[in-house]
């Protein structure tokens, strides 16, 4: 079979000769990979081939330049690199050449493959001559295809390349698209193609962005490009437009008063609804903007600073003109609209609830003379949209200002979950379910709250969209009632005797379990009240503890059906229904636990049973395992010492997890069980401590495990060290040699990647190092920490050198010195705690919060008493 031929079969319609085509390529690039690229570039470029055969060309040649996989990325790139230089050259020549080819469509899959090149040679300070080229295209070239093409390419570059890489050549780069997306071009496909490698380019055009001149140009080519006769040129610079707000809101001001509000305001009315939804998006960035602008601002005045950066109110200033075309779009829903289908209106419901935290108490007045005019009226498109508009604005102002409004519409609300339409019942569940998660004190209890509750259940026998914002409405109003009522902020606190949703909770939680039944999960709807049940059961006061009960059995005997039927599972969607219904019981489950803690003792046998079946049975699922695993470590916490028996029969399943080094999430809820083990057991853990610290020991020296593992795998051994004290004596050495390895790992300012990771890293020594120095405290075997408390202190000196550091991380560093000083009262650590360092970061700061200032309060004087 020759090589065109071969191609062609790798898009095939028929899957097996799709398969074997692509195979037999595969093959071909590893045994000869020089001809092979050989052989594709030819192809590309050679203008007799037939179109779907160059473009498959194209696609091997990128596919063999790129990969997902990030080691075989690695992999690619020095197979590329070590290619013989003619050979290099002559691909990246005809993948030029291809770019001007009479056909576009096959200049798009040569940008592809320069794009791919690039992606690999720029980096390495190779190909330097590429954008000064691509640069000679698009200024000098008559032919339309060819600068369509380059322009392709530089955007696809611009996309692939890291923005510093790139940020040297922004000026040739930028000059070659503002070229193309110029007014004076006279093909909008030009046009199009420069306008996206614009959008692609945004980035790493800072200092262009920096210089006024240079700023201008940009923003009046692309503003330009908006009145573009081009409905795509209009759609791709309102995108830019939507970046660049994202990118540089601080220099918008002149923009915003010149062009901005204007073109914007206009471009939400666009009868195109692509380029609506681009405008609305406009506003929905610059309201997410002030959001977080407020919220630093807020900050910096807890601090007594000056925030970096102020906000310029665009949406306070543009509200009495942006909010009337929203809330016009707002009534443009589609009766047989699919839910997951972006539409203009769906984007004015997000960008309303946006600009209502924007804009705080402003939007009221803003919107309610849109609301009281439309929320009876007879079209329903009117009387969804004025409710809409009620429930997008319930977040942002003062509650103070909005609870007399919710006060005044929820037994209308209530009233409308009967409407005859469904997008209005539909959008009053979710408004109801607003009302209950953030403005809980409008519901009262002796009013409102059978009618409500009468409406919620009722909505569970409508439509899957209705029975999800139902769902969702009674827990917001379980959870809220819960912590109203209950003062279950403190989760040591007991739960109440009674409560106001004491009367229902046997008939929503009997309506909820009803709902589960189906066999169906359209919308999420059934996955939407087992959460609700969750809720109702971890609230549940003690009255209702009989439903807590009743329901647990429910669920064990549901589990235990579903296993008892895997043998009859056909097919793939059997499959994952059948793993889907086991994560919801575990869900279920583990709340139970958490809300019974020794309580349930009686059912503990009965849920290991099932748990350990469902463990054997799960195979390589995953998910349904770190369920199940879930499990295991809330039953642990719930049943401390009385868990022991369990642990021989469950060890057998823990230990291949804890291997399952390519699994991450796995891995990381198998090593946190250990800690709910050790935590568990106590002392009664040293038996296990050995093979536990021996399989994590291991899975630090993996190559294949994920690094964010290695920082559980550390602070487990805080769990172990605290549970079994001086037990953890033939651990010490080898863990300490560890943690002080792992603490020298310094954080690279420019690598935001690796200075978050290196945060989180020491939050994890610092956990290993407080369970190792508190389980040691206050026994014989105290002296044995005293050689590692130079190497603690050195970790603790850099943590707090660190101006990026988090609250956690201070709060974890004070209690560690605290902690070390308690534990040698009578001097001997009374040099190490004299230094100069020391003394000035127990001296209070202002940028803290109480509960760090607290701890650091307590450090003070374990190091006084400790140094006396």
């Amino acid at each position: 079979m020759n090589a065109t031929e071969l191609l062609a079969n790798t898009l095939s319609p028929d899957a097996t000769t799709r398969q074997n085509a692509t195979e037999k390529l595969e093959n071909a690039s590893r045994e000869n990979y020089p001809e092979y690229m050989l052989m594709l570039s030819s192809v590309l470029a050679n203008e007799e081939s037939q179109l779907h055969v160059r473009n498959a060309a194209g696609l091997a040649l990128k596919n063999a330049l790129t990969a997902r996989d990030s080691a075989r990325q690695t992999e690619y790139f020095n197979r590329w690199l070590s290619l013989n230089p003619d050979a290099k050259a002559k691909i990246k020549q005809e993948s030029l050449m291809t770019l001007g080819s009479s056909s576009s469509k096959a200049g798009t899959f040569a940008a592809q493959v320069v794009a791919a090149i690039a992606a690999v040679e720029l980096p390495q300070g190779q190909w330097n001559d590429l954008i000064e080229v691509l640069l000679g295209f698009v200024n000098n070239q008559p032919s339309v295809n060819l600068k369509i093409a380059t322009l392709q390419a530089i955007g696809f570059i611009c996309e692939s390349i890291k923005p510093d890489i790139l940020a040297l050549r922004s000026n040739e780069i930028l000059t070659a698209v503002i070229h193309g997306a110029r007014k004076e071009e006279t093909s909008p496909d030009v046009q199009l193609a420069a306008i996206h490698a614009l959008f692609n380019s945004l980035e790493f055009i800072r200092d262009n962005f920096d210089r006024e001149g240079e700023r201008n140009y940009i923003m009046q080519v692309v503003c330009e490009a908006t009145q573009n006769q081009s409905v795509n040129v209009q759609i791709g610079s309102f995108e830019c437009l939507v970046r660049i707000m994202d990118l540089y809101y601080d220099k918008m001001a002149l923009y915003m008063e010149q062009a901005l509000f204007g073109l914007t305001v206009v471009g939400m009315k666009h009868p195109d609804e692509r380029v609506a939804l681009q405008a609305v998006e406009f506003w929905s960035t610059v309201c997410e903007e002030e959001v977080e602008l407020a919220l630093e601002l807020q900050e910096a005045l807890e601090y007594g600073e000056v925030p970096e950066r102020e906000s310029k109110n665009f949406a306070k200033i543009a509200l009495p003109e942006i909010v009337p075309v929203l809330l016009m779009l707002l009534t443009k829903q589609e009766e047989d609209a699919d839910e997951d289908e972006w539409n203009v209106s769906m984007a004015a419901g997000t960008c309303l609830t946006l600009l209502a935290g924007a804009v705080a108490d402003a939007i009221v007045p803003a919107v309610i003379p849109f609301i009281e005019a439309h929320i009876k009226s007879e079209d329903w498109h009117h009387r969804e949209a004025a409710v809409m508009t009620f429930g997008s604005i319930l977040e942002g102002p003062d509650p103070i200002v909005l609870t007399p409004l919710a006060e005044q519409a929820l037994p209308l609300l209530i009233n409308m979950m009967a409407d005859t339409n469904v997008h209005v019942k539909d959008t009053t569940a979710w408004t109801l379910g607003r009302i209950c998660d953030i403005l809980i004190t409008v519901v009262k209890p002796d009013v409102h709250l059978h009618p409500l509750i009468s409406a919620l259940v009722g909505g569970l026998q409508d439509s899957p969209r209705i029975v999800v914002n139902c769902c969702w409405a009674l827990m917001n109003l379980s959870d809220q009632l819960g912590l109203f009522y209950g003062g279950e902020e403190d989760a040591e606190a007991p739960p109440p005797s009674t409560g106001p949703l004491s009367p229902y909770y046997e008939g929503i939680v009997q309506a909820l379990l009803h709902v589960t039944e189906s066999s169906s999960n359209e919308s999420n709807y059934r996955t939407a009240a087992y959460e609700a049940i969750t809720s109702f059961l971890t609230h549940a006061p003690n009255d209702a503890l009989g439903v807590v009960e009743t329901t647990t059995v429910t669920i064990l005997q549901r589990t235990e059906h579903l296993l008892s039927v895997q043998n009859q599972i056909l097919g793939v969607d059997d499959r994952n229904n059948w793993n889907e219904l086991q994560s919801n019981f575990c869900s279920v489950i583990i709340c139970v636990v958490r809300k019974l803690g020794n309580g349930i003792q009686p059912l503990a046998d009965r849920i290991m049973t099932a748990i350990l079946q469902l463990i054997q049975s799960a195979g390589k699922t995953s998910t349904v395992l770190e369920d199940a695993f879930l499990v295991v470590g809330s039953l642990a916490s719930g049943l401390e010492t009385q868990f022991s028996p369990y642990i021989s029969a469950f060890l057998p399943y823990l230990y291949p997890a804890l291997k399952a080094h390519e699994d991450t999430q796995l891995c990381t809820v198998a090593v946190g069980i250990i800690g709910d083990i050790s935590r568990a057991l106590g002392d009664q853990s040293a038996q296990y401590a050995g093979p536990f610290m021996t399989v994590l020991l291991e899975n630090l020296q993996s190559d294949v495990l994920n690094r964010n593992v290695k920082i559980v795998i550390l602070s487990c051994f805080g769990d172990i060290a605290l549970a079994i004290g001086p037990g953890f004596e033939p651990y010490l050495g080898t863990t300490m040699d560890v943690l002080r390895q792992a603490g020298a790992v310094q954080p690279n300012p420019l690598d935001y990647d690796l200075m978050d990771y290196v945060s989180q890293l020491r939050e994890g020594i610092l956990e290993a190092y407080t369970g190792i120095v508190t389980g040691f405290k206050n026994t014989d075997k105290v002296n044995l920490l005293l050689p590692h408390a130079p190497s603690i202190m050195d970790l603790i000196q850099r943590c707090f050198s660190d101006d990026e550091k988090t609250d956690s991380l201070a709060k974890l560093c004070y209690g560690l010195l605290g902690d070390l000083a308690d534990s040698f009262p009578g001097g001997q650590l009374k040099q190490l705690l004299l230094q100069p360092w020391i003394a000035s970061e127990l001296k209070a700061r202002h940028r803290m919060n109480g509960d760090v200032k607290k701890t650091m309060r307590w450090a003070r004087d374990m190091v006084k008493q400790a140094t006396q």
